[in-house]
């Protein structure tokens, strides 16, 4: 049985057996490519929660009338990718295991890996959103082929073509746009499209596994990430997307790259709180 963490995200206090979604926090960056710091990003989420209401005046709900459980963040090994993606992967599989649907937090981007494993496992036929400023398509980095900089091309060697839908992307070398072109269905800049790829996924019933890049935001909303990049949305876009994603068979889903030493006001954390919660509440059935 696993216990309440002693700090949880404000309104998520239910008890594991009572929990419909639980969170849990995965403090990893060591393959961060540039400005390090997103290991702190699910404490801080926490930690600042508690400046941030339970109820959302965009969707008329509350957290606390929903069952949601916090277990904390996991001990990641900072040595090994390969060690903190298999305890993604066993934490992610035994919440769905247990008929819970999993919210990771991050963490760099390349903790998304761990959690599509273990779904992929359960849901073969998943689908993956990803909303990202960055394409995240690159075979490797300076050789590594585990990095942040190459989540999205590892979880499609698991789907194949034609199941990973990209919104937002601005950022990447050439080829990661020429092997989109092939194999993903990418939507640069903005969320056209949106719209119809989720009407399509939720008339199919296909599973969704759905990834948020914090940094798909706007640097002046959102500066407190390792990689920020010029041209990306507003808040209230995310928003509106969130609650359109929200409309298809999501069966895990994480935010990540809060990395929040690089915004030291603090609105940077305060703003991946309340996309926090407002994916609760979108999620929650």
């Amino acid at each position: 049985m696993m216990k309440k963490n002693t700090e949880y995200f404000i309104g998520c206090d239910s008890e594991y057996v009572d929990a419909e979604i639980v969170l849990f926090g995965a403090p990893f960056d060591s393959t961060t490519s540039y400005r390090p710091g997103a290991r702190f990003g699910s404490s801080a989420i926490r930690h600042e929660s508690f400046g941030l209401e339970t109820y959302s005046p965009y969707q008329d709900k509350d957290l606390t009338d929903c069952r949601v459980f916090d277990c904390g963040d996991l001990e990641l090994c900072f040595g090994s990718a390969e060690s903190a993606l298999a305890d993604i992967e066993d934490r992610t599989a035994k919440i769905l295991s247990d008929g819970k649907l999993p919210i990771l937090i991050g963490g760099e981007h390349l903790v998304t890996l761990g959690a599509v494993r273990a779904v992929a496992q359960r849901y073969p036929d998943i689908h993956i959103i990803h909303f990202d400023a960055h394409a995240d398509l690159r075979d490797d980095y300076l050789g590594a082929k585990l990095s942040h900089a190459a989540v999205i091309r590892r979880c499609h060697d698991i789907l194949g073509d034609g199941r990973i839908h990209q919104f937002c992307i601005r950022s990447g070398d050439r080829t990661e746009f020429e092997f989109a072109k092939i194999h993903t269905d990418m939507h640069k800049f903005s969320f056209n499209g949106l719209s119809e790829v989720c009407d399509k996924l939720a008339k199919d019933n296909s599973p969704v596994y759905f990834t948020v890049d914090l940094d798909c935001l706007d640097p002046s909303v959102f500066c407190g990430t390792g990689t920020p990049e010029a041209g990306g949305i507003s808040f209230i876009q995310l928003l509106d997307a969130i609650m359109t994603v929200a409309k298809t068979n999501i069966v895990g889903a994480d935010i990540n790259e809060l990395a929040p030493v690089l915004d030291s006001s603090g609105a940077s954390t305060a703003v991946a709180c309340k996309v926090l919660r407002e994916l609760i509440l979108a999620i929650y059935k």
